[in-house]
């Protein structure tokens, strides 16, 4: 059964199977249709995400084990709902104490029966594999090895808290000899720079990547999750991170046949004007293309350049700190793709040698040139990768990933246009030409793995901490470069949603979003009013008595702040200072993960401290101040956002506590064990218990039958309304701009045009009805900004 609205429980060891279930109630009753949760399967024991999975035949242990997750759905089941499971096809924790196949592997090398399950290189490993786990150089804590035997006389080898497989018949070896005989090299960590052999998630090398495009491999990661589908646990999958994947698209397609067409969605990011491929058996995407275009409706474009350039007086000189979104995007794609990746574009390299080498009409170009046009054409991939395989057809969608002006922009770096041509034989690579050999499939896949790569470390994990004029819009599936979305543009969205993926999920958080969406909603609204803002910072920088160690941190700095001006005293330090430190970590300008720089991390901490994350002082009554005039136009951004989001075409995926108030910033802030709210009224909560309860009880309007149009308002305000009717019997309604609007002196006549006569009753204010075919904005949103319109006389909404 397709959804009508999930909510997202992210399951931990404080918050097990047991503390889901004592939830359903209430989440029974404020409207959702279906639980979803986080994975569920064995991960590395107390991990709080649960992405680092070590055993996909088990339920993990720590949650209540499978008789857990089954009572769970029994509980959910009798109360109406459904669960959704998010599964993670493409990676496992590369923990081989917890990990049983890759223990396999580094006990019997390339002829384990597991082998084929992990992507490694065994050539360019001499036939070892890399494990990146030491704190320092092997010869330098050799005295640190030691073997040993488990408690069932298995014989291991033992560092510190770490351990590993012995190859049989080396146990009695002396410790060199031991060590040199084994099927996997143990390193320095900063080794996996530029010496790794196995494929990874990204950049993490705890993460071991899982090859499902193998039917075995498949078969033995997701055996368990099938016989929860088919035993009726389990109702439909999320999958995280597609790209990851050889091939999606044919992943995706034997995984439907399996779950026999359950719902499923894939966490894919879409850039730009970017669609998701229609031949990918799937509802739809997580929603982060949603995300980006509510949260674009409720920025104003003019004031964001406006803001854009006060940062750059502000935060100059010009380069990351002050200039233009696709340059710092650039300058990032080149540090992670040199740098991070470097052992993925040297794997890539031989690959395209090796391809060279077996083709005489390729012989003479040079592995240095092969490498330049890899990494040139990798930073120069607009999207997060192609989808094709080799020797497979070459759809639009594939050529869009490597356009003719990359291609042209890759071989300007070369001054010999001979050379330039490995350009061409690279692109033809990825794009799965140049035959069919085991060489060539190697490199079409793992072109696009490593540029989804790229792509997630260069912008969401370096960029977008690099630029933040307004860091509101510097959200996965976002552009900080052109963040505001016009009304019309959010309409066509819409109705492209409505009639090919009405099914689709739209999100506002999750658990990856840097910022929830209200925190993201107050910070929007600084694109209305940016002399103010930038006014602000300066009077702020004069009155604090410890100065930011640069000032693209201290505008940053105070934006989250403000962001989070709503949380209780005493709470906005402790969750302040661990965000902003992130931030310049991933960021890479003045410190980072792997070099970390400590004297300036220390000033980062002691400005945040005497400045934005203060409770008391000058600046703390500024800032509060400030916020406080600005609360009624906070509330339009919220309530806006919230209500768009929950009646919109698709399937909307609250993630936990959002239904109220949810001030959160990155992980692990919002990833905080569930709470149940208690008491308090709370108008965002009432919204959005109106507006699910109704999703609920008329599928067939907000569905696949359903349908969606857009409904134009009239006047010199016409503007600051977004309206929407959903299939003739539902309108929302909604204040956008807010600021701007009384700034212009209000609605001042302006007229929204109904569907037809009526009459309409809000669900928002059920004692309040509008006939006629159209009502002045002014009086629909007496009350409040917002407004949830359904024909009087039609199914009461329980």
């Amino acid at each position: 059964m397709t959804p009508t609205a999930t909510y997202r429980l992210q399951l931990q060891p404080d918050f097990p199977f047991a503390a889901a279930a004592d939830a359903v109630p209430y989440l029974a009753e404020i409207g959702v249709s279906h639980l979803h949760l986080s994975p569920v399967l064995e991960a590395v024991p107390g991990s709080g995400h649960g992405y680092d999975v070590v055993d996909h035949h088990t339920v993990r242990s720590e949650f209540g084990g499978e008789e857990g997750l089954r009572s769970l759905a029994r509980t959910a089941h009798a109360h109406g709902l459904g669960l959704i499971l998010d599964i993670v096809p493409n990676h496992m924790a590369a923990a081989p104490r917890h990990n049983h196949p890759l223990w396999e592997v580094l006990r019997e090398g390339p002829s384990s029966p597991y082998a084929r399950w992990f992507d490694i290189d065994w050539a360019a490993g001499g036939g070892k594999v890399l494990l990146p786990v030491l704190a320092g150089r092997a010869g330098e804590k050799s005295t640190r090895f030691e073997t040993g035997a488990r408690d069932d006389g298995t014989l291991v080898l033992r560092h510190g808290d770490l351990e590993f497989p012995l190859r049989e018949g080396t146990a009695g070896l002396p410790l060199p000899e031991l060590l040199a005989a084994q099927h996997y090299r143990l390193a320095w960590w900063r080794l996996a720079r530029t010496e790794l052999n196995y494929r990874r998630f990204f950049t993490i090398s705890d993460l071991i990547a899982v090859r499902v495009e193998h039917p075995e491999v498949f078969a033995g990661t997701h055996g368990k999750i099938l016989e929860l589908v088919r035993d009726g646990v389990v109702d439909g999958l999320r999958i995280d991170h597609p790209d990851g994947l050889a091939d999606p698209g044919a992943y995706l397609g034997r995984l439907s046949e399996a779950t026999d067409g359950r719902w499923t969605v894939v966490e894919k990011i879409l850039t730009g004007p970017e669609v998701l491929p229609a031949d990918w058996a799937v509802a739809g995407t997580t929603g982060y293309d949603a995300l980006h275009r509510i949260d674009g409706l409720f920025t104003d474009p003019v004031g964001a350049a406006d803001l854009l350039d006060r940062y750059r007086d502000f935060a100059g000189p010009p380069g990351d700190r002050g200039g233009y979104w696709t340059a710092t995007v650039r300058r990032a794609a080149y540090r992670v793709v040199t740098h991070e990746l470097a052992a993925e574009t040297e794997w890539l390299t031989r690959l395209a040698t090796e391809v060279c080498a077996g083709d005489p009409a390729l012989h003479d170009h040079a592995p240095w040139a092969l490498h330049t046009a890899v990494r040139e054409l990798l930073v120069r991939v607009p999207v997060y990768r192609p989808y094709v395989t080799a020797g497979g057809p070459l759809t639009e969608i594939a050529e869009a990933a490597l356009p003719a002006e990359a291609v042209r922009d890759a071989k300007a770096v070369f001054s010999v246009p001979q050379e330039a041509e490995a350009v061409d034989v690279v692109r033809d690579l990825a794009l799965g030409r140049r035959g069919d050999g085991p060489a060539h499939s190697a490199f079409c896949a793992r072109f696009a793995q490593t540029a989804s790569a790229l792509h997630a470390k260069s912008v969401e994990d370096t960029a977008f901490y690099r630029y933040v004029p307004l860091i509101s819009a510097t959200e996965v599936g976002g552009d900080p470069g052109r963040p505001a979305v016009s009304p019309e543009e959010f309409h066509a969205f819409c109705a492209r949603i409505a009639r090919d993926w009405p099914a689709t999920g739209t999100v506002l958080t999750t658990h990856d979003t840097k910022r929830s969406g209200d925190v993201r909603a107050r910070i929007a609204l600084l694109s209305e009013c940016p002399e103010r803002w930038s006014s602000l910072v300066a009077q702020l920088t004069g009155v604090v008595s410890v100065p930011a160690p640069d000032p693209q941190l201290a505008w940053q700095s105070w934006q989250s702040a403000y962001g989070c001006a709503a949380l209780p005293a005493g709470e906005l330090a402790d969750r302040l200072e661990p965000a902003l430190l992130k931030s310049v970590r991933e960021a890479g300008l003045f410190t980072s993960w792997t070099e970390p720089d400590p004297v300036y991390e220390r000033a980062v901490s002691g400005f945040v401290a005497a400045g934005p994350g203060s409770d008391t002082g000058e600046a703390r009554a500024m800032l509060t101040g400030f916020a406080k005039a600005l609360t009624p136009f906070v509330r339009a951004n919220v309530l806006g956002a919230a209500l768009v989001h929950l009646t919109m075409p698709g399937i909307p995926d609250l993630y936990q506590g959002t239904e109220r108030e949810f001030i959160a910033l990155v992980d692990p802030d919002n990833r905080r064990p569930f709470a149940r709210p208690s008491g308090g009224d709370d108008e965002k909560a009432a919204l959005t218990t109106a507006a699910l309860r109704l999703r609920r009880e008329r599928p067939e309007v907000f569905g696949d039958s359903g349908t969606y149009a857009p409904l134009a308002a009239s006047g010199p305000a016409a503007a600051h309304c977004l309206a929407f009717s959903r299939s003739g019997e539902v309108v929302t309604a909604v204040t956008r701009l807010s600021l701007r609007l009384e700034e212009e002196g209000g609605w001042r006549g302006t007229g929204l045009a109904l569907p037809d006569d009526g009459p309409w009753t809000d669900l928002l204010s059920p004692g309040r009805e509008f006939s006629g075919g159209s009502v002045t904005v002014a009086e629909l949103f007496a009350d409040r900004p917002v407004a949830l319109l359904i024909r009087s006389g039609a199914v009461p909404v329980r």
